[in-house]
């Protein structure tokens, strides 16, 4: 099942998508992966569908880059500290699906003092190789954690990026390789997103 979304206009659409009635069978059909990082072990671990819709359940943003990328943004009910991204190439018929969430850690300041670090979790329907990261899948990750999160104005700050295989195989990578905490401008000024 795949969602028939048109370019979303500049101001995107973004409350009209998680209300669709297509979406969250879009989420379990593409999300299936087993996580452990929202719930706990005495009281069990939502599936990755239903974090993925909690994790997007302010939403922010839906973008279109190239006619051809999809990327929707959002928040956690209630703490926008722990964002969520979903990331969707629409060329081929079997569409490369990947949700992305921030997720702050707890033994860390707490999210409205400056240098809280998160976690950057990373679940994609098709493996990936981490050399290999698609470049328009960088480009959106470095653009959100480019901006902080709503009602607030530091850029968090990801101290760890953990890549799961659709088998829920964690890898750790460095959260540059996945653009976290970078923001490219044109060749002839690129920056870094500044700490």
């Amino acid at each position: 099942m795949a969602l028939a979304i048109r370019p979303p206009p500049a101001d995107g659409r973004e409350t009209q998508l998680v209300l669709d009635q297509r979406f969250r069978p879009f989420l379990e059909q593409y999300f299936t992966a087993p996580q452990t990082f929202w719930g706990n072990p005495r009281t069990g671990y939502k599936t990755l569908a239903e974090t993925a819709l909690d994790f997007l359940s302010v939403p922010d943003k839906v973008l279109a880059d190239d006619n051809r990328y999809l990327s929707i943004t959002g928040c956690v009910f209630r703490f926008c500290p722990e964002r969520g991204l979903i990331w969707v190439d629409l060329n081929g018929a079997h569409p490369f699906v990947v949700f992305a969430a921030i997720d702050w850690i707890k033994d860390s300041k707490t999210p409205d003092q400056s240098g809280a670090e998160y976690t950057l979790w990373i679940f994609p329907n098709h493996p990936i190789d981490p050399d290999h990261i698609p470049g328009a899948l960088l480009h959106s990750v470095a653009r959100w954690t480019a901006h902080p999160p709503q009602g607030n104005t530091e850029i968090q700050q990801i101290a760890n990026a953990i890549l799961v295989d659709p088998d829920g195989t964690p890898h750790q990578i460095k959260p540059a390789a996945i653009g976290a905490n970078t923001f490219t401008l044109p060749p002839s000024t690129e920056q870094k997103a500044q700490p």
